[in-house]
C-alpha cells in the first residue's frame, strides 16, 4: 500500500487536492532528472474535501483528463493519503526475524496500536534500523489508514486508465522532493531544521524536518480560496469570474493595495502562528530555512515580503530549477506551477530506482 513497496519505473506522480488533480512524470537522467510530461486539471467543488476523496467519479474523470492533457504514455501511478488520514507508529521488535514471521508478528503488534479493526485497514511497515546482533531489537515503522480511503484512491486512479503502484504518505513525499530541493538550498543554509508552508486552495499544512524526516506537521484552515473569494465579494464577480480574472491579471488597478496586500499580510500571519505553535511544541530553537509551496507561492516577491518579517531565509519551492526538461513540455507554464507540484514531484520520485 504505502511506499515500502519496492519502486518502479516509470511511475507518474498524481497529486490529487481540493482544487485540482496534478500530474508529473519524471525520469532519472545520470545525476539529475528530467521533466517527461506534466499537466493540472481543474476539480469539480465538493469532489474532494480535507484532502479526502468523496466524488470518485467526478476524481477519476479529471484523472482521465490530466493523463490525456499531459500525452504521457505510462499507466503506472502513485498517489498519497493526506498524514491526517494515517497512523504511523515506530514499534520495537526482535531482529534477524524471517519476512513471514515478521508479517505475523506485525499483525499482532497492529491489533494494539490500531484504534480500528483490522479488517477495515489497509496496512504496511518498513524496518528502519535492524541490529545484526543476537538479542537486540529491530525499530520497524508501522503505518495504517482506513480502507475506504485507501480505495477510493485506487478507484479514482483506475477510473482515470491508471494502475495505482504506490499509495504513499504525504509526508513522506514533502521529505522526497526537499531531499532535492535541500541539494541546492542558497550557500551556508543547513538543512537542521527545514519548515515547509504548503499553502493548497482551502488549507496549508505546515510540517518541520529534521535530518531531512518530517517530525511534524499541522494543518491550518488557510488557503488561496479566501483571496478567490475576496475578489468575488469586492468586485461582484462568481467565483469562476473570479479564477479566470485573477489568473489573466484582468482585475481593477487596486486590486494589489486593497485586495492582494492584506491577504499576504493574512498569510505571513499564518505561518508565523503555525512556526510559533511548532515552537512551543519542540526542543528545536530555531529553524534555518522556511520553504514556500503550494498556489499561493506563486504570488510575486512573496520570499522577500515573509523573510525579513519572520527573520528566516525563506524560498519559493521549485524542484525543477535543476532538472531537465523535455523538449514536448512548456517550462514557462511549469515554472509557474512549480510551487504547487512539490506533492506531485515527491510522488513521481518513487519510480526512481
Amino acid at each position: 500500500m504505502f511506499p515500502f513497496t519496492r519502486k518502479s519505473a516509470p511511475i507518474l506522480g498524481i497529486d490529487v487536492s481540493e482544487a485540482a488533480v496534478k500530474l508529473l512524470e519524471l525520469s532519472h537522467r545520470g545525476t539529475t532528472y528530467q521533466v517527461e510530461s506534466y499537466a493540472v486539471e481543474s476539480l469539480a467543488a465538493n469532489a474532494v474535501t480535507e484532502k479526502t476523496i468523496n466524488d470518485i467519479d467526478a476524481v477519476g474523470e479529471a484523472i482521465a483528463r490530466v493523463v490525456e492533457k499531459s500525452g504521457t504514455k505510462t499507466k503506472d501511478a502513485a498517489i498519497c493519503v493526506a498524514g491526517s488520514s494515517v497512523i504511523t507508529k515506530v514499534i520495537k521488535m526482535p531482529a534477524g526475524l524471517s519476512a513471514d514471521d515478521m508479517e505475523s508478528q506485525i499483525q499482532i503488534e497492529a491489533d494494539q496500536h490500531i484504534p480500528f479493526p483490522l479488517d477495515q485497514v489497509a496496512l504496511d511497515f518498513e524496518v528502519q534500523n535492524e541490529s545484526e546482533e543476537e538479542g537486540k531489537e529491530a525499530e520497524v515503522l508501522l503505518a495504517a489508514a482506513r480502507s475506504e480511503i485507501v480505495d477510493n484512491c485506487v478507484a479514482s486512479l483506475e477510473l482515470g486508465g491508471l494502475n495505482a503502484k504506490v499509495v504513499d504518505i504525504e509526508a513522506f513525499t514533502i521529505e522526497n522532493t526537499i531531499k532535492w530541493i535541500a541539494q541546492n538550498f542558497p550557500a551556508g543554509v543547513s538543512t537542521d531544521a527545514i519548515a515547509v508552508a504548503d499553502i493548497g486552495s482551502r488549507s496549508m499544512t505546515f510540517s518541520v524536518l529534521e535530518d531531512l524526516k518530517v517530525v511534524y506537521s499541522r494543518d491550518e484552515a488557510f488557503g488561496g480560496v479566501q483571496l478567490t473569494e475576496e475578489i468575488q465579494r469586492r468586485y461582484g464577480m462568481s467565483f469562476e469570474e473570479a479564477v479566470i480574472a485573477r489568473k489573466s491579471g484582468s482585475l481593477p488597478e487596486d486590486y494589489e493595495s486593497e485586495v492582494l496586500e492584506p491577504f499576504k499580510e493574512n498569510l505571513i500571519s499564518e505561518i508565523s502562528r503555525a512556526l510559533q505553535f511548532f515552537y512551543s511544541s519542540s526542543q528545536t530553537t530555531d529553524v534555518d530555512i522556511l520553504v514556500v509551496a503550494g498556489g499561493c507561492a506563486s504570488i510575486p516577491n512573496l520570499a522577500d515580503l515573509i523573510e525579513p518579517r519572520l527573520e528566516i531565509k525563506t524560498i519559493i519551492a521549485n524542484p525543477f530549477s535543476k532538472m531537465n526538461i523535455s523538449p514536448k513540455v512548456n517550462k514557462k507554464t511549469l515554472g509557474n506551477d512549480a510551487p504547487a507540484l512539490m506533492i506531485a514531484c515527491g510522488l513521481a520520485m518513487r519510480g526512481d530506482g
